[in-house]
């Protein structure tokens, strides 16, 4: 069993690089808005406790399952002790059915996300973001609050890679993300 945390800013790639990542790899793709979409939809709003119970129930079923793994893309903010927190909750459900634990922090400028932030592929996946001047301040206003980037040599894990996507199509990055750790 593998779990692979896809991290990184809002619309850096994670949701399209673990699209290409699962057709390399056989790791099963869980982005973060497989569960935030639905609850928008049937609460006409954001509720952080039942997506948090939803992957809940997620995770401890696919850790349990003897499937060979799982791609979870996150938006971590290193300055919220509470995310990092969550990763490690995260880790220990699977890490209890003897999993092997893998991060891969994706980088990419504002202006860059920015543009992707309205891509058909993410548009199609992610309803919430179809408004794009809010989808856009929303990203900008996260950029303000929030540290989505780690610093050099803040991740202290031994299977972690730092990708910069800004120019590499999502096969590529997905390709590095696979031969570094031998998914």
């Amino acid at each position: 069993m593998k779990l692979l945390f896809l991290i990184g800013d809002s619309a850096v790639g994670k949701m399209t690089v673990g699209q290409e990542l699962m057709k390399l790899t056989g790791l099963r793709l869980f982005h973060n808005h497989m569960t935030i979409e639905p609850v928008l939809e049937i609460f006409g709003h954001f509720s952080g406790q039942t997506v948090q119970r939803l992957r809940e129930v997620i995770f401890e079923d696919f850790a349990a399952s003897g499937l060979y793994g799982m791609i979870f893309t996150y938006m971590w903010a290193f300055d919220q002790q509470s995310d990092w927190d969550y990763v490690a909750h995260v880790s220990d459900i699977f890490k209890s059915h003897g999993a092997d634990i893998y991060y891969a922090e994706l980088v990419a400028s504002q202006e860059i996300r920015l543009f992707r932030n309205s891509t058909e592929n993410r548009l199609r996946h992610k309803p919430s973001k179809r408004d794009i001047e809010i989808s856009n301040l929303r990203l900008r206003m996260d950029d303000e609050k929030y540290r989505c980037e780690s610093l050099d040599g803040e991740i202290p894990f031994e299977n972690y890679i730092k990708i910069d996507n800004s120019n590499l199509p999502p096969e590529e990055t997905s390709r590095m993300i696979k031969d570094r750790f031998d998914l």
